[in-house]
């Protein structure tokens, strides 16, 4: 399944707002900001704020394109639970390691589903880089690594965390194995061209037992409306 979103110019300035009010909370956790704005004032939450973005263009370019991600799987896939890993990030201008994102579905007799997601973002997909995401795609037999499913399950752990699904994640990783028929694969892009012909070229030359959805994300002005992004953020 390929699906083209295409950014129409009419609706830029407003899209530029909804994504600005939304970064944020990719980075920081809500609460830590409101205890901020209590006891500090709003100058110290914003600064608090600003030192979680990165500011470099790759790593800007690479985040908000998994912050599109996320926000896609949210509002058009049934895999709504998780967690939004950049608030982990060992430092604003890296990128961190292991799948870009994961999306998870637990059922009522408790079987685990997840969407293992790989983000490209850039100027220009090429099918080279469509194809690096393939690979990575493909990694550990398909299957998200260990890893990156421990990492999940730890920070649910945490205070206030989904612990229905870090059982769920504990029992996948430690006690039974997942199966490829519970993983769903999401090539997602998010680029100043039009991909859909080389992903559609990708999708068709895959031939494992992995159920896939490519989503290309289409921007005119990709990097000028990343810059516009950030900026409104750390007004």
């Amino acid at each position: 399944m390929l699906t083209l979103l295409s950014a129409v110019p009419h609706g830029m300035t407003y899209a530029k707002k909804v994504v600005a009010a939304a970064v944020p909370g990719y980075y920081t956790q809500p609460k830590r900001v409101a205890q901020l704005l209590s006891d500090l004032g709003k100058p110290a939450a914003a600064k608090y704020v600003a030192e979680k973005l990165p500011t470099t263009v790759a790593i800007r370019s690479g985040d908000l394109g998994e912050i599109l991600c996320n926000a896609y799987l949210l509002e058009a896939t049934t895999y709504k639970r998780g967690i939004r890993r950049l608030r982990w990030k060992d430092h604003r201008n890296m990128s961190m390691r292991g799948e870009d994102v994961l999306g998870f579905r637990v059922e009522s007799d408790g079987t685990l589903h997840v969407l293992k997601a790989e983000v490209k973002s850039g100027v220009s997909m090429s099918s080279t880089t469509i194809g690096k995401a393939r690979a990575a795609l493909c990694a550990n037999g398909g299957l998200p690594s260990p890893h990156a499913l421990a990492f999940v399950a730890d920070r649910l752990k945490e205070p206030g965390g989904d612990k229905v699904l870090a059982n769920a994640l504990d029992r996948a990783t430690l006690v039974t194995r997942l199966k490829k028929s519970q993983v769903m694969h999401m090539l997602f892009t998010f680029s100043g061209n039009n991909p859909s012909t080389q992903m559609e070229t990708n999708l068709t030359a895959y031939t494992g037992k992995i159920k896939q959805r490519y989503v290309a994300l289409h921007v005119d002005g990709h990097q000028a409306f990343i810059k516009s992004v950030y900026k409104a953020v750390g007004k």
